[in-house]
């Protein structure tokens, strides 16, 4: 647990920070979001969790992010007034609307879109400019997946914007749900064009040979930084591992604790781990692995205004989809990091000057699918949101689809975390119904399940979402369910956690015994054999017309 003292540290750090002062006080230039009183020899620029989105969006934070124990009463697992108190953001500014779910129609409306590879591109390129040849700029991996751009070219549009902004190293996750030997033909292209992939925990099965390099040196400002790379740990678990049948992907905090032994005895006066595993995960490692300066953690779209520390570790993260750049300037003396200064820069888009060359890019590589992606399918009347703990309503709505368009009882999506938002009022494109889901194994199914079956799925996608054990977490959200009520306690015992288990349709308990018709998509376990999610998704939202959700009730946090 913080101290007192590092949270009026972190507070200072945050007063300091130009991209605060602007935001906190509608002063949104781009002039003043770069703001920023540079220190030492060394500035680290991170952004993670792309997902493909190359343009502007609306990006609607979780208005529940629930942890377990402890843990769960301080960041990452704090939302809107709390996260905001925590760090000591003022209500009613941009910055609050940045960080925190709070009137998010009202002041989307007023502050605009967020994010595009564009805007991130002229941040990039001022810091660099201002700080002659000190910067790395390192992606945070969930970048080459994501909308339908990145799937209809496998990956290749994405890299391709990316290799515009020159990321000196990134780490992955969604982008393995390619498939191996596509993952292989994709890392050639990006070292080719300059960027490094490193995931030192990606190891061939039958030899344990590294897929990947671990690590790389690079020399900044004088100072030798040893970038580790750490790609999801989990991935076999949560994607297929159909996909990659030839790898195996872990933790591996010895295996990590020796590199960053090496690394330090080869002379590196700073040691950073690009982390795909998640913030918590992130803390825990953090507490067994010594000599680690900097963990910039991705995953599980987190953003930390200021950092977190763990011992002399300091912890940063990017949230998602562009919306934020991270910068953190490290002054070095002796072998070691003796002082920094951190800056989360929101990247509002409307006060910041679109790169020609990058917006001329984008442009280009949308152009063949304008006419598809432009194609409205109906007008949301709600607010189409994506993350929060137990549901969001473009899942509710895939749900819904799902049952009207196969004629189950029950529905479920994965609890993805990815996934942009369409304010009130909104036209519902077809871009954005690929933004939910476009992936790699998007195909839908419908099968037989019976009460106790659906309880035991239930029950173990909530231990490893709220085992007391940050390293048994994966870091993502609970499964979304439709035509089904349950009350979700994520303190209780394993297998005790979902009670109340209700089909809406009738109001009867869920039997235990019977079987129900139940529809799915994205199978991490076979393939399915059904039509892509985005077509029943787009069937019912022509027939619906007008989209208006109700608040989610059935579904309900002890």
């Amino acid at each position: 647990m913080p101290s007192r003292r590092d949270l009026l540290a972190g507070a200072a750090a945050l007063a300091a920070s130009g991209a605060l002062r602007a935001a906190s006080q509608e002063r949104l230039s781009e002039a003043e979001l770069l703001r920023f009183a540079p220190l030492g020899q060394v500035t680290l620029l991170h952004l993670s969790d792309l997902h493909g989105q190359l343009a502007p969006m609306h990006l609607r934070e979780a208005a529940v992010n629930r942890g377990v124990g402890p843990a769960g009463a301080q960041p990452p697992f704090l939302a809107g007034e709390s996260f905001r108190a925590w760090f000591g953001i003022p209500a009613e500014t941009p910055f609050a609307h940045a960080v925190s779910a709070e009137d998010f129609d009202r002041l989307a409306r007023r502050y605009g879109r967020m994010g595009g590879l564009d805007r991130i591109a002229t941040l990039v390129a001022a810091i660099r400019a201002e700080r002659h040849g000190r910067t790395l700029l390192l992606d945070g991996g969930d970048t080459w997946q994501g909308g339908w751009l990145a799937l209809a070219s496998g990956g290749e549009a994405i890299l391709a914007a990316m290799a515009l902004i020159a990321p000196d190293a990134m780490t992955g996750h969604w982008e393995f749900t390619y498939g191996a030997d596509r993952v292989r033909a994709l890392v050639a292209e990006a070292e080719r064009r300059g960027t490094r992939f490193l995931a030192g925990n990606v190891q061939e099965r039958e030899w344990n040979d590294d897929v990947f390099p671990a690590l790389h040196v690079f020399e900044r400002g004088g100072v030798g930084v040893a970038v580790i790379g750490q790609a999801y740990p989990y991935t076999p678990i949560a994607n297929p591992a159909r996909l990659i049948p030839d790898w195996t992907v872990g933790v591996q905090a010895d295996r990590l604790a020796a590199r960053v032994a090496a690394a330090r005895a080869a002379g590196a006066e700073a040691v950073v781990l690009l982390s795909h595993n998640g913030v918590a995960l992130d803390r825990a490692l953090a507490e067994r692995v010594d000599g680690i300066d900097v963990i910039l953690s991705g995953h599980t779209h987190d953003c930390t205004p200021a950092p977190l520390r763990v011992g002399r570790t300091l912890i940063a993260a990017s949230g998602g989809h562009g919306k934020f750049l991270t910068r953190i300037d490290l002054a070095v003396a002796g072998g070691r990091v003796v002082e920094h200064r951190h800056a989360l820069i929101p990247v509002f888009a409307e006060a910041i000057r679109p790169d020609p060359v990058v917006a001329a890019a984008v442009a280009a590589a949308r152009a063949p699918h304008a006419a598809l992606l432009d194609t409205v399918v109906a007008v949301t009347e709600s607010t189409l949101w994506r993350r929060g703990t137990l549901n969001g309503t473009w899942d509710d709505l895939i749900c819904a689809a799902l049952m009207a368009e196969t004629g189950a009882e029950i529905a479920f999506s994965p609890g993805f975390r990815w996934g942009t938002a369409l304010p009130a009022g909104s036209p519902v494109t077809m871009e954005a119904v690929f933004e939910q889901t476009a992936i790699t194994y998007p195909n839908v199914w419908r099968r037989a399940m019976t009460g106790a079956a659906i309880k035991e799925m239930l029950e173990d996608v909530a231990d490893n979402l709220f085992h007391v054990d940050p390293f048994y977490q994966q870091g993502g959200d609970m499964v979304r369910a439709g035509g089904l009520g349950f009350l979700l306690d994520p303190e209780a015992p394993r297998g005790r956690r979902i009670d109340g288990l209700t089909l809406l349709a009738s109001g009867a308990p869920l039997e235990a015994g019977r079987g129900y018709a139940v529809a799915g998509w994205a199978s991490v376990g076979e393939a399915a054999a059904g039509p892509p999610a985005w077509e029943p998704l787009a069937a019912h939202l022509r027939r619906l017309g007008t989209v208006r959700i109700a608040a989610n009730t059935a579904i309900r946090l002890r």
